[in-house]
């Protein structure tokens, strides 16, 4: 093209610039005013499409079509002319886009989450990425599907464990007459040990600013006690009533043996369910307390009041306590014994 549109040389530079700043022309400040003109014809021009409606520029058109004849048709019909504007729009468009990122990279290199605002369409893409459920039921299903799965494991963590196994074989072990007096036994002795056999100091475990814990002073039994007599009387008492005699008396006056006609042979002796009758060691156990712990007796002499004493000050409940221990264990093994016939 020789010269600029004339409508365009009859304007103002000013309404030149006015008029490429209204249109988006780039790169124009240093133009003089025919470099300017020549610029915005051929950028309208090229444009025709995106322009040709806008009121403002219709006296642009309507003397470009007297001078070359009906543009906007031929600009229409031409097909590279559609592909160059097409090609226009999308640079265009991009450059839209792409601006506010360089301009926050620039201001903010390390800022991602600024990036990501000022580009919604990233922000979209990246959320479209993650899975979520369709459905409200597929939220119940997968919630149900979890819960499944580790009930599943909790079960199976438990039967590895051998919890089970452990609990049933520790009910059957004290689901017997000879562990009810065994129980009774410990839980005399837990009250004797402090007094025949004394705790001492033995060190402080020192306090811990972290935990929050004061000085905590250990003490431990006094195993020099067992070299005298003030431990070895007292003992030998409590064991003698409370196990050796009333084992003794079991033992022979065992009523698990059950009745038998005629003369008892080698050949024929009954086989005790029992070695020691509980129920006869209850019995005995609870008379020779009695005697001993309830009314004092020493025989003779043979035995000294002062262990006697001890004994009854320190087992929980006195000699009466020994005596409901007793009857306990008379009570489970008559019950033992109900149950076996």
């Amino acid at each position: 093209m020789s010269g600029a549109n004339s409508w365009l040389q009859r304007q103002r530079k000013t309404d030149l610039t006015e008029l490429a700043q209204y249109t988006g022309l780039k790169n124009y400040d240093s133009f003089k005013k025919v470099e300017l003109e020549l610029a915005l014809d051929e950028f309208l021009a090229e444009n025709t499409l995106t322009f040709q409606s806008d009121p403002k520029l219709a006296n642009y058109y309507a003397s470009r079509a007297r001078t070359i004849g009906s543009p906007i048709k031929k600009d229409v019909d031409a097909p590279a002319e559609k592909l160059k504007v097409a090609k226009r729009r999308a640079t265009k468009a991009a450059e839209d886009i792409i601006a506010p990122v360089v301009e926050s990279s620039e201001e903010e290199p390390s800022s991602t989450s600024t990036a990501i605002a000022h580009t919604p369409a990233r922000a979209l893409s990246l959320a479209s990425r993650i899975p979520l459920p369709a459905t409200p039921a597929d939220v119940a299903n997968a919630v149900d599907r979890s819960t499944i799965a580790l009930r599943t494991r909790v079960a199976s963590v438990y039967k590895e464990s051998g919890i089970t196994e452990a609990t049933h074989a520790t009910r059957e072990t004290l689901s017997t007459v000879n562990s009810v007096l065994f129980a009774i036994s410990a839980f005399e002795l837990y009250f004797l040990r402090p007094e025949i056999l004394a705790d001492r100091y033995a060190f402080t475990i020192p306090a811990i600013s972290f935990l929050g814990t004061s000085d905590y002073p250990v003490f431990v039994p006094d195993m020099f006690l067992l070299l005298t007599a003030s431990f070895w009387s007292p003992a030998l008492l409590w064991a003698f009533t409370s196990s050796i005699l009333p084992s003794i008396a079991g033992y022979f006056i065992n009523m698990t043996t059950g009745s038998h006609q005629g003369r008892v042979t080698r050949r024929s002796a009954p086989v005790p369910d029992a070695v020691v009758d509980p129920l006869t060691f209850s019995v005995v156990k609870a008379l020779i307390s009695f005697v001993i712990y309830g009314q004092g007796v020493t025989f003779g002499g043979w035995i000294n009041e002062v262990s006697i004493e001890r004994i009854n000050s320190s087992v929980y409940g006195g000699y009466k306590g020994i005596l409901a221990g007793a009857a306990i264990s008379g009570l489970f093994s008559i019950y033992d014994a109900v149950l076996k016939k």
